[in-house]
């Protein structure tokens, strides 16, 4: 079984059309986006309809969740701007989190989709999070792996339990990546049926790359009156 995970769009329509590209060649099994569809670039109303017209199940990031609110910063004030009445009651559809169980050889697994983390879509959840909160979290949640973004850099923390091994996966960002590399990032889950999660390997995850255009996205947002030239070197740099 292979899943593809992605999260952080934010408007960025180059980056969500060379992920389409790079995943019909890759044919996952199946695709879940993690939310935050919308904020920084220009392109909310099309990220929003790409994915919804494919119907691919998504989560509300933090800044989905705040579309039609009142809202001071400037990505926030733009996005409310030209979102359309259509794509706003999406967004305010959209659910928490995602739960999916699946039956290996010997046991039932739980893998828990979220935005930022199980208590709030806008926690930060980095590689510096000590192991013990990560756990904590997986057991309040009753999950045996929990993927997340909204920090826009990736990582697999593997965690030993008395019982086996659970993780936690950050999937980085598709549209505005924070780790100094511009491509997309988005993860990609392979889970072995016949395994057990008393095995490090009964799921494998590879982060996937994806070259786009960041010129053009950089270059809309220097276009637009509204959006500060701070966004469009933030995808150069993915800083």
């Amino acid at each position: 079984m292979k899943i593809a995970l992605f999260s952080d769009i934010h408007a960025n329509l180059p980056a969500l059309n060379a992920f389409f590209k790079d995943i019909s060649f890759r044919k996952p099994d199946a695709m879940y986006c993690l939310g935050d569809l919308v904020g920084y670039n220009i392109w909310p109303n099309e990220v929003v309809n790409a994915i919804n017209s494919r119907q691919i199940p998504t989560l509300s990031g933090n800044h989905d969740t705040a579309v039609g609110l009142p809202a001071k910063s400037e990505s926030g004030l733009y996005t409310n701007n030209v979102i359309g009445t259509e794509e706003t009651k999406y967004l305010q559809s959209l659910p928490a989190h995602i739960r999916l169980d699946f039956q290996l050889k010997e046991e039932k697994i739980s893998i828990l989709l979220v935005h930022g983390s199980p208590r709030r879509n806008n926690e930060y959840l980095t590689e510096e999070t000590d192991e013990s909160l990560l756990l904590e979290m997986l057991d309040e949640s009753e999950a045996d792996i929990l993927c997340f973004g909204h920090t826009h850099k990736h990582f697999h923390k593997i965690i030993p339990t008395e019982k086996g091994f659970k993780h936690a996966i950050n999937l980085g960002s598709l549209g505005k990546p924070k780790d100094g590399d511009p491509r997309g990032c988005y993860a990609q889950l392979t889970i072995h049926a016949n395994s057990t999660l008393k095995n490090k390997e009964a799921i494998d995850v590879e982060f996937c790359r994806v070259a786009y255009d960041v010129e053009k996205a950089a270059k809309a947002v220097e276009d637009c009156p509204s959006l500060p030239n701070k966004f469009a070197e933030a995808l150069r740099l993915a800083q």
